[in-house]
Parts: C-alpha cells; structure tokens; sequence
C-alpha cells in the first residue's frame, strides 16, 4: 500500500477550491434542470419494486419494457422535488452480483424530512435490513441488489450542517 501524503492532497484540494470555485453570488446558474432518473441494474423486478415502495415509500410511477434490452424491465420511483430513480433488469443475462469497485457508483444519497428520516429507520429494522447511522443525519444499507444507499436528513442543498449549494 503506498503511503499517503495528505499535506499534498490538502495543498491540491485547495488550489481546486481557489481556481473554479466562485461564491455563491458570483456562481453561474447551472445548465441542468435537474436530476431526470438515476439508472441501477436490478435483480429481481418485484423484490425491488416491494423495497422501494414498501419499506422505502418512494411510489412505482411507472414499467416498460427497455429499449436497449427486448424483455428487459424499465421501472421508476418516484424520490420527490420532481426526481427519479430507475432501474433495468436483465433477464437471461448473468449480470452477476452488485460490485462497488473504486472508480464506479459509491452510493446514492436520498434527502428525506427528520421525522421521515426516524420513520424508515424504523421500517429498514422491521424489515431486518442492516444499516450504519452516521452523525446522526444519515443512514447507510445496501438496496435488495446490493447497491449502497444514504438517507440523510439534511436540507437539500446541505450536508452536516454546512451549504454545499
């Protein structure tokens, strides 16, 4: 394992901030109306549909077969402020399980209100789901296929306290 030297990374992360970061004032408006779906591979249609909707809340809007794939499923839920999240499946295929691999998806941050926040806590217990509670806005689990996902508690627009828009 090579040694890291985190004098450099805090040097660079620095002169990141101060060559393209602009104060909020000055920040040009985005191009992007916003987050049109977020796209996962699912293994089982209907084991995802229940966890989403189920244990989750976030409603099914919407199954169609997908463009790409003939048989395949398209489905979406519905994560609020106009955002969805969707998800392929692959039947016939051996996509294999789900593999966080360094440079690929993390995870998938969902704000939710506190008192929600409690709430699928408590639902993601019932079900048995693991999770790992992190400074106490957030939560982290792995969805039914394997993907890392955060509920956190903060305003849009903010993470632990500080503005990150």
């Amino acid at each position: 394992m090579t040694e890291i030297d985190l004098a450099a990374i805090d040097a660079e992360r620095t002169r990141i901030r101060d060559t393209y970061l602009q104060p909020d004032g000055r920040r040009p408006a985005s191009s992007a109306r916003g987050l049109h779906h977020f796209a996962v591979v699912a293994r089982d249609v209907e084991e995802t549909v229940r966890f989403y909707q189920e244990i989750l809340e976030f409603p099914l809007t919407e199954i169609f077969e997908n463009r790409d794939y003939k048989g395949s499923n398209h489905f979406f839920f519905d994560i609020g402020n106009g955002n969805l999240l969707a998800f392929f499946d692959f039947p016939g295929l051996d996509v294999g399980p789900y593999a966080e691999v360094l440079g690929g998806l993390h995870h998938i941050a969902i704000s939710v209100e506190p008192a929600t926040w409690e709430r699928l806590k408590g639902r993601l217990t019932d079900a048995g789901v693991e999770y790992l509670e992190e400074s106490g806005t957030s939560i982290y689990f792995r969805d039914p296929n394997g993907a890392r996902l955060e509920l956190i508690c903060d305003p849009l627009g903010e993470m632990y306290g500080s503005s990150v828009l």
